[in-house]
Order: structure tokens, then C-alpha cells, then sequence
């Protein structure tokens, strides 16, 4: 089976869970077998892994016509693309769109990020979805995430295949509720031409439905795993600590629930001197937390490291005693399985999804500081439930795998090829 998919990350280079989840899916889809997946992404940067999927940049597809060779093509994107692609593309091309801001290639550039021109980059990324669609043969297309809905519907009405959107998120988890007006059309745009939606959770199941308005006989449930860690991860060493550590990793924004963990921290270093607390990460609230653990007296105890990538991330958490995610409203959240794979006992939100398929961690309320306090409190000083948390999170983490989750979601193409072939 021949699949198509649209994404906006892809790891080594990741912003957020969206891009290991698009990561782990793949991989797990190809390791089922029987799978040929394409996978598009705004911007490669050439240490892509290869092997499991084909990766196309949009910012290497041609959408106007250069007279270029080929040893100038390789020149310019080899590292990311064989330029046979790229010649393939150029055949495909189906307006002119040199009215654009276009490279010498006579393709689009695009940041690789969330820029802030991000609803022209959605609209240029659709636009190279129809060079794309009309050169790759595909059975069923996937678009993951509402920056990459429009270009998938584009593909779709190319090339008449069926369209799997993967909803990893809504606006209504990202702001609290406070929509913006033009994410949410394009959220329901894309839902409305899903022939099919695979929500992360039960709990974006039911925004999808109740805020999307949406048949719940459109939207199956699929949950994210967790990648395998290597040998290497599992074996670093533990840093000697005199003093405990909790730590929160992630995106420092009001969807994350971050200053829950600083008011939690307060209360823990009322009863308890031997912790320390870090929040590892960026984001729009950081001033704000470093502004708040001044306020609540409790700096000489709080830890900022600023925005962690690869290998960093691991050290973190084997660093941890414990790992705390209070989100506010988490659709997944894949963050706690990893800490959990390295053996670090987790405190998670119940309004998160991961809280649906997880029973070795401690669930709380994102707004009940007290109880958050008291679980800290309880795995830094309790050694035998720091013990049951460790041993038997790792043991529940081997078996929430991404080839489980893969198998669902080529049973969902399938139904749905199925579907779309008895219509027609």
C-alpha cells in the first residue's frame, strides 16, 4: 500500500511531540510491512533518517520551470533530495507560479518552523502539494496536524484517493479555549474533507466531535507510543546528587500548565530542603515563571536551562527523580512515556491523553497543587514507591509500542479504501 503523507516536522530537527509522532508512526507503519510511504515536510536538512520512508522537501519541489542539469541540481539540494525527484517534480508542474518569491530552482523556501508568516507558509506548503500529488503514485493520503489539512484536501481533489487527517492537537488545547478564529476554519475545513479523522486520544475524540461538530463514526482513536531508546540513552550515567530532582521538560506555554509546577515546587520546599527543581524548555511564559519562582522565594532551589534538544533531553530526565507533565489539556503527551522508558517516575494531568493508556504513574488534577505537592513529596521520600514506579513504568512502557499503533492505522486505510471503493 502506497501512502502519501504531509507533515510540518521530522526529527532530528523537532519543535514539539508532533515530529516524533510522525517519526514513531512511520517507522511503525513500515515495520508492519506492505507499506511505501512518501513523506513531504516543509524544509529537510539532510540528517533525515532514511530507510523506512521517502522524504520530499517542499522547499526543493519546483512549482515554476528552470532550465537547469542535473550536476547543478545536485549541487544545490543533493544532500536532501536525489535530483531525479526533483526532474520528476518539474514534469508536474501545473500553473505558473512565478508571481512568487522563488529561488533559482524555482521553488518556494520555506523556515522548517512556525515562522510569523506561518498562514502564508500553510497556503505555499498546499500549493507544492499539487506538484506532489501529481508525480506521486499513492493509494491513500495523510495529513498530519492542521498545517498540513489544506495541502492534503489539495491532494485529495488531484487525485480523487481518500484523505486521513491525524488530529495530534486543537487550537481549543493550544489556547485555553480562546480560538483563533482562522486556525479553527482550518481545522473543521479539514475535518469536513477527512474522509477519515485519527484523533491521539479519547479526549481530542470528543473535542473533535463536540467542538467540530463531527460524526463519531469519522473519528477512531489511535494512541501515540513511545520510540525505542538506544543502548547508549539507557546507559548514562546518573549524575550524584546530594539533593532530589523534579523536573518539568517542555514547551513553557499556558497549554503546559507550567506555573501549577512552580506553586507545587513552593509547597514541597515548605516540607522538604533536599530538592531541587528545574524547568527544562522555552517558551512565551518563561519571564513569567522566572518572575513567579523570585516571587513564591524559591530561586535558590528552581533551575532554567532553556530549550533542550537531542541527546540533552535524556541526560535531563536520567538526571530526574522525578518527572512532572501538569498540563492544562494535553491531546497526548508523549513526554512522560519517554521519562518513564528511562526509568524515572512520572506525575502526569489528568487532562492529559496519555493519562487514558497509562496506569505506573501518579495522575492528578492540573489545578490541585496540593495534591501535585504530595506526590512529589511522597516518590522523593518514600523509596518504595519511588522503586514501584521506576520497575514497573519501564515494564509498561515495552509494551506501548509504535508497531501496534501503525498496525491500527493501515486497518483504518484499508476500511477506508474499502469504503471508497464500494461508493464508487
Amino acid at each position: 500500500m502506497k501512502a502519501l503523507m504531509f507533515g510540518w516536522e521530522f526529527p532530528p530537527h523537532i519543535l514539539g511531540g508532533l515530529g516524533t509522532a510522525s517519526y514513531g508512526l512511520t517507522k511503525g507503519m513500515h515495520n508492519n510491512g506492505d507499506m511505501d510511504i512518501t513523506f513531504v515536510i516543509p524544509k529537510p536538512w539532510g540528517d533525515e533518517e532514511q530507510g523506512f520512508a521517502h522524504i520530499i522537501g517542499a522547499c526543493n519541489t519546483p512549482v515554476a520551470w528552470r532550465d537547469v542539469n542535473w550536476d547543478y541540481v545536485e549541487s544545490r539540494i543533493g544532500k536532501y533530495m536525489s535530483p531525479q525527484i526533483y526532474f520528476d517534480l518539474r514534469d508536474h508542474i501545473y500553473s505558473d507560479f512565478n508571481y512568487l518569491n522563488l529561488n533559482d530552482l524555482g521553488c518556494i523556501e520555506f523556515s522548517g518552523r512556525y515562522p510569523d508568516n506561518l498562514l502564508e507558509e500553510i497556503n505555499n506548503y498546499s500549493i507544492v502539494a499539487g506538484v506532489i500529488a501529481r508525480t506521486v503514485d499513492c493509494d491513500i493520503i495523510h495529513s498530519h496536524d492542521w498545517l498540513t489539512y489544506p495541502a492534503g484536501i489539495h491532494a485529495k481533489n488531484i487525485t480523487g484517493k481518500p484523505l486521513v487527517i491525524h488530529v495530534h492537537a486543537t487550537d481549543f488545547d493550544r489556547s485555553r479555549g480562546n480560538v483563533n478564529p482562522t486556525v479553527f476554519a482550518i481545522e473543521k475545513d479539514g475535518m469536513e474533507n477527512a474522509d477519515h479523522i485519527i484523533t491521539v486520544s479519547e479526549l481530542t475524540r470528543r473535542t473533535v466531535i463536540d467542538k467540530y461538530g463531527i460524526s463519531p463514526d469519522k473519528v477512531t482513536t489511535v494512541h501515540n507510543a513511545v520510540i525505542p531508546l538506544s543502548q547508549h540513552l539507557l546507559d548514562l550515567p546518573k549524575p550524584e546528587n546530594k539533593d532530589k530532582v523534579i523536573t518539568f521538560l517542555g514547551r513553557i506555554t499556558m497549554q503546559k500548565g507550567p506555573e501549577y509546577f512552580v506553586e507545587a515546587a513552593a509547597k514541597v520546599l515548605k516540607k522538604a530542603k533536599n530538592v531541587r527543581f528545574v524547568m527544562a524548555g522555552s517558551g512565551d511564559m518563561m519571564d513569567a515563571m522566572i518572575k513567579l519562582v523570585a516571587k513564591r522565594g524559591i530561586a535558590d532551589k528552581f533551575h532554567f536551562t532553556g530549550f533542550l534538544k537531542g541527546d540533552q533531553v535524556y541526560e535531563m530526565l536520567r538526571a530526574s527523580d522525578v518527572y512532572v507533565m501538569p498540563s492544562v489539556s494535553e491531546p497526548f503527551g508523549i513526554s512522560p512515556l519517554e521519562a518513564m522508558e528511562m526509568g524515572v517516575p512520572s506525575i502526569i494531568s489528568k487532562q492529559s491523553g496519555c493519562a487514558e493508556i497509562l496506569d505506573n504513574v501518579i495522575k492528578t488534577d492540573y489545578w490541585d497543587i496540593d495534591a501535585m505537592a504530595d506526590a512529589m513529596h511522597s516518590i522523593v521520600t518514600n523509596h518504595a514507591l519511588y522503586k514501584t514506579l521506576h520497575d514497573e513504568g519501564i515494564k509498561e512502557i515495552h509494551e506501548i509500542t509504535w508497531e501496534k499503533a501503525g498496525k491500527k492505522v493501515i486497518d483504518i486505510y484499508k476500511k477506508v479504501i474499502a469504503d471508497r471503493s464500494q461508493k464508487q
